[in-house]
């Protein structure tokens, strides 16, 4: 099924189920489990992740954008989509057509989406977002109420949900996040005892939901975890995760350097001795970053191998010379388990003096995903079809 590929992620989707089996265990049966599949997943692949997903139990999916629900959609999901991020007044009819939820903070998206649903004959359920300390996207909690006052008697919309998010919930020092809890927590009390029911109030991320019992609420939204990578890096996860994504290659050649040579753009490492070298076909238009040129590894043979030079568009340099045996076509692990040895996404994340969820969500069209049930291929999506 991998005939002719060269740079490929293996998604476990028995993975991605058995880390929400975990969060649907840690919140129990009264709180519901929002799975964020924003990002095309996360770069793990948003079709795939969000059927894993709700398989395992989660009811609900999250997204940032409109057009990342249409895809589901698209897809055959019935389930509700929820739209993390902002859609303009333009966007009510993309939202009704596909019935999505989207979230709600000015009167002119709430009339447009009220135009459009009541003309359409249905009500649509909305989210409020409310900011509570990111200085970001959302109502501030004294415009709550008011602005809710103001939209009630609108046709075709129910304000079905409110929301926030946590700031600092991968913290090891929680007194932020406890303050956001206790905003959110007096916003959504006032809310209802004013007549607005909001039944589903949620707050929590993967961190939020691992550290913070009090940021349940009714819901909770898990992101990076689902996918098996830590949600800090201040303390461990609360319950173990399993990594979800390998990413992988192929020795495109292998070949020997003299002492002297330059190796790639700008001849940023020159060889001290005669070196073992073999060419990745991966670069950074697969979104395996260019900061990791000369401080990144690979794993090959179940050993790393350290990359030598200038991480290109298409492919680099590492240097093989502790490895015999490696020939061309020999599988390269650039994120995941190969033998005894792991590079873990946080690790790759700390060469780059990034985080876990940009090494996966940095992955581009072109690196082909493979989707694996029980250790086995089942599926694989590439640009050749």
């Amino acid at each position: 099924m991998l005939e002719g590929i060269v740079t490929w992620a293996e998604i476990d989707l028995d993975a991605i189920a058995a880390n929400v089996r975990s969060y649907i265990r840690h919140v129990g049966p009264k709180v519901e489990v929002i799975a964020v599949v924003k990002a095309n997943a996360y770069g793990h692949g948003a079709v795939q992740v969000a059927r894993a997903a709700l398989a395992a139990g989660a009811t609900r999916l999250a997204v940032h954008r409109a057009i990342e629900g249409v895809e589901l959609r698209r897809a055959g999901i019935t389930e509700p989509i929820l739209i993390l991020g902002y859609t303009p007044p333009s966007g009510a009819d993309l939202a009704v057509e596909w019935r999505l939820t989207p979230s709600l903070i000015t009167p002119e998206f709430a009339q447009a989406v009220s135009a459009r649903a009541a003309a359409s004959g249905i009500t649509l359920n909305l989210h409020l977002k409310v900011d509570t300390g990111m200085s970001r996207y959302g109502l501030f909690p004294q415009e709550v109420i008011p602005f809710l006052n103001q939209i009630q008697s609108l046709p075709g919309i129910h304000v079905e949900g409110i929301f926030t998010h946590l700031a600092t919930a991968d913290w090891a020092d929680s007194t932020f996040a406890d303050q956001q809890v206790q905003r959110f927590q007096e916003v959504v009390t006032s809310a209802r005892q004013a007549g607005h029911p909001l039944p589903l109030a949620h707050m929590a991320n993967s961190a939020g939901t691992m550290k913070l019992r009090s940021a349940h609420f009714d819901a909770v939204r898990p992101g990076i975890s689902m996918y098996g990578m830590d949600a800090s890096d201040q303390w461990p996860p609360v319950f173990p995760l399993v990594p979800a994504l390998t990413l992988k290659s192929r020795v495109s050649r292998v070949y020997d350097l003299p002492a002297g040579a330059g190796i790639s753009y700008s001849r940023t490492y020159i060889t001290p001795g005669p070196m073992r070298a073999a060419l990745v076909p991966v670069g950074y238009g697969d979104g395996y970053h260019r900061i990791l040129s000369n401080q990144g590894f690979v794993l090959i043979h179940g050993q790393r191998a350290p990359i030598r030079g200038r991480v290109c568009m298409d492919q680099f340099v590492v240097d093989i010379s502790g490895i015999p045996g490696v020939t061309q076509d020999d599988e390269v692990v650039l994120v995941g388990r190969q033998g005894a040895e792991t590079l873990r996404a946080e690790e790759v994340a700390s060469w780059a003096n990034t985080i876990n969820y940009e090494v996966t969500t940095s992955l581009l069209p072109r690196v082909a995903r493979a989707y694996l049930r029980g250790g086995e291929i089942q599926e694989v999506h590439s640009l050749g079809g």
